[in-house]
C-alpha cells in the first residue's frame, strides 16, 4: 500500500540550496548612529523623499504655494526700488497659516501614525533602539521639516534684500530673530500635530484633530482678541492668545523682534515672559506627553 503525501518516509524530503545570502559584517553603528539614521529618514519622509512620487505632491505643491508671496514682494520690491521689505520676516508665517497648518498636519502622521499602527518602519536596526529615542529622532525630524517649510520663504526674501543692496546690517538682525521664533514655533507646532498623530493613529483622524486645533481654534481664538481690542479690553485679548500657538507666536514676535503681528500684543514685563514661558512649555511639554506615549506602548 502505498503511503500518503504527509506520512513520513524516513527519508529527506527537502534540498537546502544555498544562494548566496550571507550575515551581515559590515560595521554597526551605536544607538546615536540609529537615532540619527532616524532622523534623517523622517526629515526625508516630510518632504516626501524616499517614497511615491504621489507622497511628493502636497509637500511640495505647498512648499511652491508658500515660496510664491515672497518671491512676488522681492521682486516688487526691487522693482520699486525700496530700502526695506514690505513684510517683516516674522509676520510672513503670520500671513500663511492656512499653509503652515496644513502641512503639519498632513506630514505629522506620516512620522507617527503610521508607525505606531503597523508596528513596522522601513529601516532596519542594527540593535534595538529605546522608546525616548525613537520618539525624540521622529520629533526633532517634524521640528526640522516644520523650520525649513516656514524658513524657505525667509531665506528667499532675506537674500532677496540683500541683492537689492538693502541694509544688510539690519536685514540680517531681523533675519536671525525671524529664525529664533519661528523654532519656537516649528517646536510648537510639531508638538500638537505629533500629539494627535501618535493618539489618533489613523492620518486621517490626526489630520482633522490637528487642522481643527490650529485653524479653527486661531480663528477663535482671533475673533476673541479682535472683540476685546474693539471693547478696549487688551488684557482678555492677550490672556486669550496664551491658548494657540499662532497667537502665542504673534506675542513672541511682538516680545523678540520689531515686527507687530499680534491683534493685542502682550503688554507689560509678566506678560511677555508669560507669552515665552508658555510657548516653550507648550513645545517642550508636548514632546514629554509624546515620550510618555511611546515608552507606555513599549511596556504592552
Amino acid at each position: 500500500m502505498p503511503s500518503s503525501p504527509t506520512e513520513p518516509t524516513g527519508r529527506p524530503s527537502g534540498v537546502i540550496h544555498d544562494i548566496g545570502y550571507r550575515p551581515y559584517s559590515g560595521p554597526r553603528g551605536g544607538h546615536g548612529a540609529i537615532a540619527w539614521s532616524l532622523y534623517v529618514t523622517g526629515l526625508r519622509n516630510v518632504f516626501g523623499l524616499g517614497r511615491s512620487g504621489r507622497s511628493k505632491i502636497l509637500p511640495f505643491a505647498l512648499l511652491a504655494l508658500n515660496l510664491l508671496p515672497a518671491v512676488i514682494i522681492v521682486g516688487v520690491a526691487t522693482f520699486i526700488g525700496l530700502n526695506s521689505l514690505p513684510l517683516a520676516y516674522p509676520e510672513y508665517a503670520a500671513t500663511t497659516t492656512i499653509l503652515l497648518g496644513t502641512f503639519a498636519a498632513a506630514q505629522g502622521p506620516i512620522l507617527f501614525s503610521r508607525d505606531l499602527r503597523h508596528g513596522t518602519i522601513s529601516l532596519y536596526l542594527a540593535r534595538p533602539l529605546s522608546a525616548t529615542a525613537y520618539a525624540l529622532a521622529r520629533w526633532g525630524a517634524l521640528v526640522t521639516g516644520i523650520f525649513l517649510f516656514v524658513m524657505a520663504p525667509i531665506v528667499v526674501m532675506y537674500a532677496g534684500a540683500l541683492l537689492a543692496s538693502m541694509d544688510a546690517g539690519e536685514q540680517t538682525r531681523d533675519f536671525l530673530a525671524a529664525t529664533l521664533v519661528t523654532v519656537l514655533l516649528a517646536g510648537m507646532l510639531a508638538s500638537v500635530s505629533g500629539l494627535f498623530s501618535a493618539i489618533a493613529l489613523r492620518r486621517g483622524f490626526a489630520i482633522v484633530g490637528t487642522i481643527g486645533t490650529i485653524l479653527f481654534g486661531y480663528g477663535v481664538v482671533a475673533v476673541i482678541q479682535g472683540i476685546s481690542f474693539d471693547q478696549d479690553q487688551k488684557r482678555v485679548g492677550e490672556i486669550a492668545g496664551l491658548f494657540h500657538p499662532m497667537t502665542l507666536y504673534a506675542g513672541d514676535v511682538a516680545v523678540l523682534t520689531d515686527a507687530d503681528t499680534a491683534i493685542t500684543p502682550p503688554t507689560g514685563t509678566g506678560m511677555e515672559a508669560l507669552y515665552v514661558v508658555v510657548s516653550l512649555l507648550l513645545a517642550l511639554g508636548g514632546l514629554g506627553l509624546l515620550l510618555w506615549r511611546y515608552r507606555r506602548l513599549a511596556t504592552r
